[in-house]
């Protein structure tokens, strides 16, 4: 079967989580502008105060106004950050921007990101594929404003025995049962710049899982195989009933290792639609499979396993998966 398939002993399908996404301000779609957005923050921001201005003691006026004043600062930075990151390629919405990486710095921020699956073990890996890397926190690496992610031909001894290659991942969730995902949300707009390598046996992937650690459902904004470098894979995957579904589709498209390509998914309500440097790809329209849940992003590069294969004697290491850019938006409604 395409696409992941996650293996691990910490959580069955059915446990809920008690993970609960963090809380945003919305803003009315008549209010586009920073101007009118401030004042909309602004005027939520009094109204709170009024309220708790009548249920505090007096000594306590002074802290508050403060603590107000510094949420208020808050919230006019986030929207002038917000307004600073531009649209999605294939532009055709109101979107505000919600989560943002750039990769300007020298090393990977961990408060956006974690280097593994929640089941981190001085590294980790995906044994329901049967790959054969060992994803470590030396896999990735920021610099020249791009984020690597480096697999290597080099053995290394795991909690899960001998691998012969490490390689990198990133994921905007978290480790372990307990907390919050670094970033996690419900419908929107997924844009990754990145240019991928080519080679036998690789296997780059950008992709979402739920929030609360099940393996379904899983959206694959995309997968390449290193020996098809020329085919875009597109899949979404959803329990139904017990049983897993797999719905998918593959496009013949240039060469996806000879450039820089942007990656994109929409997830609506009613819809799921793949975009490739801004070109619809392919869309899923089966409203009652889609998932309404809190997801949050990974991006990997594999190596080896029960769909690519093995790495041969032609393929190069270290082979490094380029990722630009990553932006999320939500409507601005």
């Amino acid at each position: 079967m395409r696409g992941h398939t996650l293996r691990t002993l910490k959580r069955p399908d059915n446990q809920a989580s008690r993970h609960m996404q963090r809380p945003r301000i919305s803003y009315p779609s008549s209010s586009p502008t920073l101007f009118n957005r401030v004042l909309f923050a602004a005027r939520e921001t009094a109204r709170i105060f009024f309220k708790i201005y009548r249920s505090v003691p007096a000594r306590a006026y002074v802290w508050l106004a403060v603590a107000l004043l510094l949420s208020g600062l808050g919230v006019f930075g986030f929207l002038r950050w917000s307004e600073k990151i531009p649209g999605p390629m294939a532009d055709g919405g109101d979107w505000r921007a919600v989560f943002a990486d750039e990769f300007s710095g020298s090393s990977l921020d961990t408060g956006r990101w974690t280097y593994c699956y929640w089941w981190n073990d001085g590294g980790c890996t995906n044994l329901g594929n049967n790959e054969l890397q060992w994803y470590v926190e030396r896999g990735v690496e920021v610099s020249d404003g791009v984020l690597r992610l480096i697999a290597r031909e080099q053995d290394i001894d795991t909690p899960q025995g001998e691998y012969a290659y490490t390689s990198g991942m990133v994921t905007t969730g978290r480790y372990g049962d307990e907390g919050e995902d670094a970033f996690s949300f419900t419908h929107g707009y997924v844009e990754v710049r990145a240019k991928a390598p080519a080679g036998q046996g690789l296997w780059p992937a950008i992709w979402m899982l739920p929030s609360d650690q099940r393996s379904t459902p899983e959206i694959d904004i995309m997968e390449m195989l290193g020996h098809a470098t020329d085919t875009l894979e597109m899949h979404y995957h959803v329990r139904v009933a017990d049983e897993k579904r797999s719905f998918g589709s593959d496009a013949l498209v240039p060469d996806l290792s000879a450039d820089w390509n942007v990656y994109g998914v929409e997830w609506r309500e009613d819809a799921i639609i793949w975009f490739l440097n801004g070109e619809e790809m392919w869309r899923f329209e089966d409203r009652r499979l889609i998932s309404d849940e809190p997801m949050y992003l990974l991006i990997n590069l594999a190596v080896g396993g029960d769909w690519p294969g093995d790495p041969d004697e032609d393929t190069r290491f270290p082979a490094s998966f380029e990722i630009d850019y990553v932006r999320i938006w939500q409507e601005a409604g």
